[in-house]
C-alpha cells in the first residue's frame, strides 16, 4: 500500500539540544551556588527520566495540562538531585531551567531536517510529528522553522498516551483518516518508535546517526535523507 503520510519522533530525530542536557543543569547550577559536574548530572538525568512515569495525562482536562506537565518535569529534576540533599534554591532552579528548555534556542535542528521535510512536502505527503515531549515542543518547533512543515504536533502528554502505547499512533491515524499501512513512523528509540509503530500496523524506520549497531537493516537509517530514497524506491 502506497505511503500518504510520515510520523517524526521529536527529541533525537528532529531536534537535539543546542548544547548537552549535563552541561545545561549544570550551568543553571552553578548561577544558583551549585557546582555539580555536567557528567554527573547528565547520569542522574538519565536514570531518574527512564524511571519516570509515562508523560501522558489521560482525561486531564485541557486548562489542566500545563501544570501536569511542569509537575511531572519537577519531580523527575528533584529526583535527579537527590544525591546532594535539600536545596533550597530547587524552587528557582528548576523555574529557570523548565524555562530555558522551553526556548527555541536551547534546541537545534538536525541538520537535513529542513531539506528532507521539503522533499516530502513536494511529494505530497501529510507530515505530522509523534512525540513523548510536552507542550512546549509546539513553539520550539516553530521557533526553528520547521512547524509550519506538519499538519499536527502530537504531543504524549496531551493526547493522554504515551509511545510505545499504540493509542498515540491511533490518534494520529484517525486525525489524517489513514490506515496503519499507508503511514510510516521514524524515530530514534528502538523500543518506543521502531516497535511501537510497528506494533500498532505502521511501517517504522530507526534513526541511528552514530551507526552504533554495524550491520545491514532495512530498518535502520542514519539520515533522514534516506527516507526519501526509500520511498522513491
Amino acid at each position: 500500500m502506497t505511503i500518504k503520510a510520515v510520523y517524526f519522533d521529536a527529541a533525537g530525530t528532529l531536534i537535539k539540544p543546542a548544547r548537552r542536557v549535563g552541561e545545561s543543569y549544570a550551568a543553571i547550577a552553578a548561577k544558583h551556588g551549585k557546582t555539580v559536574t555536567p557528567a554527573e548530572l547528565f547520569e542522574r538525568f538519565r536514570i531518574c527520566f527512564d524511571a519516570a512515569p509515562r508523560l501522558a495525562f489521560l482525561n486531564a482536562p485541557a486548562g489542566d495540562i500545563g501544570q501536569l506537565e511542569r509537575d511531572w518535569w519537577k519531580t523527575v529534576v528533584a529526583q535527579v538531585f537527590q544525591p546532594w540533599g535539600r536545596l533550597v534554591w530547587f524552587d528557582e532552579y528548576f523555574n529557570e531551567l523548565f524555562d530555558y528548555f522551553a526556548q527555541p534556542s536551547a534546541w537545534a535542528l538536525f541538520p537535513e531536517v529542513m531539506d528532507t521535510l521539503a522533499a516530502l512536502s513536494a511529494r505530497g505527503l501529510t507530515l505530522a510529528v509523534i512525540s513523548n515531549f510536552d507542550s512546549r515542543l509546539l513553539a520550539i518547533l516553530d521557533g526553528l522553522g520547521a512547524g509550519a512543515c506538519f499538519s499536527d504536533v502530537l504531543v504524549s502528554s496531551r493526547i493522554g498516551y504515551a509511545k510505545p502505547d499504540p493509542q498515540i499512533f491511533a490518534a494520529a491515524l484517525a486525525r489524517h483518516r489513514l490506515a496503519a499501512e499507508e503511514a510510516l513512523h521514524v524515530g530514534d528509540s528502538e523500543t518506543a518508535d521502531l516497535q511501537g509503530a510497528q506494533n500498532a500496523g505502521l511501517r517504522a524506520l530507526l534513526i541511528d546517526r552514530n551507526q552504533a549497531v554495524a550491520r545491514a537493516d532495512p530498518k535502520r537509517i542514519a539520515s533522514l535523507q534516506q527516507i526519501v530514497a526509500l520511498l522513491d524506491a
